[in-house]
């Protein structure tokens, strides 16, 4: 492991302004996923995370991903990865099949349906992203931003 600690090195405290970072980052993390789905859910059939699996399905060659893939895309564990694609293959938004090279693995599809529902429900969100995130954000550098937590998430 290369960024493992090494028992002759000494670790440094966090400064005020890495540990407020820090903290506003885990509230944001929290707060946000909540806040999205709440609104997702007022209005439309399905819950914010169900809309993230439906947009990086539509994004996919064939409108497929890899079970475990698709779980890595959207943050999550496989368990609840499949928990969501079974909430979603029960509206018939997706479709669960087997891999055609590999026998353990299975695909998630996004079928016709799912493809309607993510047009109908790409409003909702992106009002409810406006105004929960890009709203605080005004006269930030965006671009800057995006850059910053691309450095501590890459794709």
């Amino acid at each position: 492991m290369a960024d493992a600690i090494k028992p002759e090195q000494t670790v440094k405290p966090l400064t005020v302004d890495e540990e407020a970072f820090l903290r506003a980052l885990g509230r944001v993390t929290a707060t946000l996923s909540r806040a999205v789905d709440a609104d997702m859910l007022m209005e439309q059939p399905i819950s914010g995370t169900e809309y993230t699996v439906l947009v990086h399905l539509s994004e996919a060659p064939d409108a497929q991903l890899r079970m475990s893939d698709l779980a890595n895309t959207c943050g999550m564990s496989v368990s609840g990865m499949t928990r969501v694609v079974t909430r979603l293959e029960s509206q018939s938004l997706v479709l669960r099949k087997r891999c055609p090279n590999d026998g353990r693995g299975w695909l998630a599809s996004l079928t016709t349906a799912g493809r309607t529902r993510l047009e109908q429900a790409w409003p909702t969100n992106l009002a409810s992203v406006r105004r929960h995130v890009f709203s605080r954000l005004e006269g930030c550098d965006i671009a800057a931003a995006a850059r910053v937590l691309e450095r501590i998430a890459p794709r």
